[in-house]
């Protein structure tokens, strides 16, 4: 694995990346890998950098070096190749790559350029769009907006949104079809997990895996104020089957529809879009390449 591309996102996270591109072009010339670099600018970079893959050799892996939404972005444009993804975690929240166990510091996930393991790992679409870690509507996805929209980055950012968000809320109405049964109902949060872990360390899809040819639609109901404190506890302890308002669904398609709406906001990989209504989820199953550090082959490991 001698050449390796960084995918480089300037304003993610509240990282300073100003030495990051000699970072980690004297790390990989230390161990005799050729490091090359893409920029991104937030105008039509999964084109460009499609473009730059289809028009020059392909490198041996493609590293995305930001947050969630550069992941997605690099492994939409990998998926279905036989070039593999790495992942420097340089984002506000990073929860592809705690799900991954990839190291948060950035010299520890360079190691990743040297020795690892490479597991295939299935990805969605929802709504037509690419998606690989986390999705959802509701409560979160207004959150996510609210983040996008504003100039600070950062998990303090977030928190103080999330804060002043849930006051005012309403949850909303969803109907929900999937291969094996429907459900209607309100939700104070509809999460569509292909993982487990938010970037904020919320356990929404405990004990499932990246690689087991399905995902879960995980349901929080509404609940009183009272009941927010133990609610909170059980999504940071990988408790959220034992509460009263929640509840997951398996499947490998389903259809959501919010009654009354032409579009629905939805958040993707830590990206805000409005979509149309309904929405349709498929899965494609071990469709990307992902570097993975060695140690964590066992949990990894597909199932066959």
């Amino acid at each position: 694995m001698q050449r390796l591309l960084f995918v480089l996102n300037p304003i993610s996270g509240d990282i300073n990346k100003t030495q990051l591109r000699d970072t980690i072009a004297a790390y990989c010339a230390e161990r005799g890998r050729q490091a090359e670099f893409f920029d991104t600018t937030g105008e039509q970079d999964l084109d460009r950098l499609r473009d730059l893959l289809d028009t020059t050799p392909p490198p041996h892996a493609v590293f995305a070096a930001g947050g969630d939404g550069t992941v997605s972005m690099v492994a939409e444009a990998l998926a279905g190749s036989t070039v593999p993804l790495g992942i420097l975690p340089l984002g506000s929240g990073n929860g592809m790559a705690k799900d991954l166990a990839i190291p948060l510091a950035l010299n520890e996930a360079l190691a990743l350029t040297w020795q690892h393991d490479i597991r295939q790992l299935d990805t969605l679409r929802v709504g037509g769009r690419f998606t690989i870690h986390l999705a959802d509507m509701g409560f979160n996805a207004c959150v996510v907006k609210r983040f996008a929209d504003g100039d600070v980055r950062g998990p303090g950012a977030y928190v103080r949104i999330a804060t002043q968000e849930y006051t005012g809320y309403k949850p909303g109405t969803y109907h929900i079809e999937t291969e094996h049964e429907n459900w209607q109902g309100e939700a104070f949060m509809l999460t569509i997990a292909n993982a487990n872990t938010f970037g904020s360390n919320v356990v929404i899809n405990p004990n499932r895996e990246l690689d087991d040819g399905q995902f879960e639609i995980c349901l929080i109901a509404p609940f009183p104020g009272r009941a927010a404190p133990g609610l909170l506890y059980r999504l940071y302890t990988s408790d959220f089957d034992s509460s009263d308002y929640t509840r997951r669904l398996s499947c490998h398609r389903a259809r959501i529809t919010v009654p009354g709406a032409s579009e629905v906001l939805v958040q993707l990989d830590g990206e805000p879009y409005m979509l149309p209504c309904p929405v349709e989820i498929s899965l494609q199953p071990r469709s990307l390449l992902v570097l993975v550090p060695p140690a964590t082959a066992a949990v990894l490991q597909p199932r066959l």
